[in-house]
């Protein structure tokens, strides 16, 4: 799974692109049929400590196996929520999958 690491490509894909927002997950994703497709996990600051944010970025990512990420052509950053800690990466999956219906890169 290749991931977005530059900060001017994260700064390129949160303002060029689309969010769509749910209470465990939110993505943003934008175009780019430069890359086969990345994908990155940010957990804030604000969420709580170092542990809280890094089993919320660990939820993420099992989710986004699942879901068979990154999809072909589009940069998506998916962003924690409070309720990623405590939910099951099969939920998250779930979620993540609408999501990715919604933005239609399926």
């Amino acid at each position: 799974m290749e991931t977005i690491k530059s900060r001017s490509d994260f700064e390129w894909v949160f303002t060029n692109g689309r969010r769509f927002n749910s209470s465990l997950v939110r993505l943003c994703v934008a175009r780019d049929l430069t890359h086969e497709g990345r994908v990155a996990f940010v957990a804030a600051r604000r969420l709580g400590n170092a542990v809280f944010r890094n089993r919320c970025k660990r939820v993420l990512r099992e989710a986004a196996r699942a879901c068979d990420m990154p999809c072909a052509g589009a940069d998506i950053i998916l962003f924690a929520t409070r309720a990623t800690h405590d939910a099951k990466p099969s939920v998250v999956a779930d979620e993540l999958e609408r999501l990715i219906a919604k933005a239609n890169l399926r």
